[in-house]
C-alpha cells in the first residue's frame, strides 16, 4: 500500500470514529434513550456532552473512566433506557485484578464476530462448517460469541466450559497436579466431540489447551481446517509454533486478542514478511486501543515506548 493510499484511509478512520463519538455522545446523554449512570454523571458536570463533545479527542473533557465504577453495584444503571426493551446479558472480566468487572451487553457480541466472520477464509472456515469452542465460558462472552459465529456461517457449536478462575486457585495454591488433571478433562471432551462429529472443522482454543489437545491428536487429520486461538500467552514463538508445528502447515491460524470490556481485537492477516509478530487490529470505531503514560492516562506515550 503506498503512503497516500494509507494516509486517505487514515483520515477515513479518523472521520469514522468522530462521526460515532458524536452519535455515541448524543445518544448516551439523551434523557430519553440514555442509562441511569451516564445521565446522573451529566447532571453533575455542569455543562451538556452533547453540546461540549463533537470528536475522539473531546472525550477527555468527560475524564477518566474509572474501573471501579464496574465492580459490584446494580447493572441496571448501565442499561440505556433506548434499549431497556430487549433482553440484556451480563458478563464479567476474570476477576484477576480484584472483584469481577461487570458488562451490560446486547448485541455488542453478535456485531464483533459478524465483523470478525468477513475476516476469515471461507477455504479455511468453510461456510456451513461445525465448530468446536475449547476455552472459558461461563459469565463471559465467550461462548455465546462463538456460537453466534458458528450460526453466522451457517454451523453448529460445541462448547466444552474451561474455568480460569479455577486453575488461577489451583496455581495460588501450588495445586500443580490438580491443575494438569483439570486440563486434561477439558482436552478430554473435546476429543470426544471432535470424534463423534466429523463436520467440526473450525475451532476457537487457547494457546495452553491448543498444545495439550495436539499433544492426542493430529486436528489435521481430526478434519479441523482453520482455528482461532486467543489468550494473554499469545506471542511470536507460540503463533510460528501453532502454524508450523502444532497444525503441521496444512491448517490455518488465525491469533486473536479479546476481552470483556473492548471486544475482539482482530489480527493483521498473516504475511512472512512480518515474522510471526502479533498485530492486533481494535474494533474501530466502536473501541479504541492507546498505550499512555504510568502516571498520566491523557498522555499517549510514543511509538517503541513502555506505557500501560
Amino acid at each position: 500500500m503506498t503512503t497516500p493510499d494509507l494516509s486517505t484511509r487514515i483520515n477515513a478512520a479518523k472521520t469514522r470514529l468522530d462521526e460515532h463519538v458524536r452519535e455515541i455522545v448524543a445518544w448516551h446523554f439523551d434523557p430519553a434513550t440514555g442509562c441511569p449512570f451516564w445521565l446522573d454523571y451529566a447532571s453533575k458536570l455542569g455543562w451538556d456532552p452533547r453540546k461540549e463533545i463533537h470528536c475522539y479527542d473531546d472525550l477527555g473533557k468527560l475524564g477518566g473512566f474509572q474501573d471501579e465504577w464496574l465492580r459490584g453495584g446494580p447493572v441496571r444503571r448501565w442499561v440505556p433506557k433506548g434499549l431497556a426493551h430487549k433482553p440484556v446479558y451480563v458478563f464479567e472480566t476474570g476477576g484477576s485484578t480484584g472483584v469481577p468487572k461487570s458488562r451490560v451487553n446486547i448485541d455488542d457480541f453478535r456485531i464483533d464476530y459478524e465483523m470478525f466472520s468477513e475476516t476469515l477464509n471461507d477455504a479455511s472456515f468453510p461456510k456451513g462448517a461445525d465448530w468446536l469452542m475449547l476455552g472459558p465460558s461461563g459469565p463471559r462472552r465467550l461462548r455465546l460469541a462463538v456460537e453466534h459465529l458458528a450460526h453466522t456461517r451457517g454451523g453448529i457449536s460445541f462448547c466444552v466450559d474451561m474455568d480460569p478462575r479455577w486453575v488461577v486457585k489451583l496455581l495460588k495454591k501450588g495445586r500443580v497436579n490438580e491443575m494438569h488433571e483439570y486440563k486434561d478433562h477439558v482436552v478430554e471432551q473435546g476429543l470426544t466431540l471432535l470424534r463423534a462429529h466429523p463436520n467440526i472443522q473450525c475451532m476457537f482454543t487457547t494457546p495452553k489447551l491448543l498444545e495439550a489437545i495436539c499433544e492426542k491428536v493430529s486436528l489435521v487429520k481430526a478434519g479441523i481446517k482453520g482455528i482461532f486461538c486467543g489468550g494473554t500467552q499469545m506471542t511470536p514463538q507460540f503463533h510460528r509454533f501453532a502454524r508450523e508445528e502444532l497444525l503441521e502447515g496444512k491448517a490455518e491460524f488465525v491469533p486473536t486478542y479479546g476481552n470483556t470490556l473492548m471486544g475482539l481485537a482482530c489480527h493483521k492477516p498473516f504475511d512472512p514478511a512480518d515474522n510471526y509478530d502479533i498485530i492486533y487490529h481494535p474494533p474501530c470505531p466502536r473501541a479504541m486501543v492507546e498505550v499512555v503514560n504510568f502516571d498520566d492516562e491523557e498522555t499517549v506515550v510514543g511509538y517503541g515506548e513502555w506505557g500501560r
